[in-house]
């Protein structure tokens, strides 16, 4: 492993000093470069027939419906959760095995190094930690084993999971898709108060980051970074 260079860890002791008692990061693009959710979605799609999760039929549906997403015609919060949905009636054991496989494929080598070490460093100092994303849950619970974040400290676009005969069967009924406000609503559904800190990187991340004391937009896109300079945000960019 590379040693952090000097900008690195200053920042990371720039959010150290702060003393958080609660942190909240968004994932892609934040922790990492690129979109996981994104990413595994294709990449399943992607596979040859007889390694494919889904139908055939799925499968169809699923690169029809994402056009209309591109075009515009399908909301950002129906994809999000689309992309979990498609998985019902699989064995949740299988989906999540492929996911850990993807991640370790594409994402893992993508990490960036002082996001892991920030997280691991606050989480050592007593901060209670957070992954708040609009991927879907199993993908982001492979994630976060690279970071030491605990899978209940997990808010993701989630699913039901139902006990059966031949193990956990994946639903179709929606927990939650946090993305936009729905990041900021599913923060309040398990904490009492605002983070101390949050961090994102895309305009899905605006209502969590302004809910919180100290917002950071990391790795910002365009739309994010007018926001936060004219909001006076920390803006950190990985090397």
């Amino acid at each position: 492993m590379k040693r952090l260079t000097s900008a690195q860890s200053e920042f990371i002791e720039s959010v150290l000093s702060l003393k958080p008692l609660v942190a909240a990061f968004d994932c892609d693009g934040t922790l990492w470069s690129g979109d996981a959710g994104e990413g595994f979605f294709s990449w399943e799609l992607e596979l040859e027939q007889e390694k494919r999760l889904v139908s055939e039929e799925i499968a169809r549906w699923a690169r029809s419906r994402y056009a209309d997403y591109k075009a515009g015609l399908v909301d950002e919060d129906t994809m999000c959760g689309e992309m979990v949905t498609m998985h019902r009636g699989l064995r949740e054991e299988v989906v999540q095995q492929a996911a850990d496989a993807y991640f370790a494929q594409a994402i893992a080598p993508n990490i960036f190094p002082e996001m892991r070490e920030l997280v691991q460093r606050l989480r050592a100092s007593g901060c209670d930690v957070w992954a708040v994303s609009s991927t879907c849950q199993w993908v982001i619970r492979s994630a976060m084993r690279s970071f030491g974040i605990p899978q209940n400290r997990i808010l993701s676009a989630e699913v039901a999971v139902e006990k059966g005969p031949i193990g956990r069967t994946i639903s179709d009924c929606l927990i939650r898709v946090p993305s936009g406000p729905g990041k900021p609503e599913a923060i309040r559904s398990v904490l009492e108060s605002a983070p101390d800190c949050a961090f994102g990187n895309a305009i899905w991340d605006r209502e969590m980051l302004a809910m919180s004391k100290h917002p950071f937009a990391i790795n910002p896109n365009p739309d994010l970074k007018e926001i936060a300079l004219a909001n006076g945000w920390t803006v950190y960019q990985p090397d």
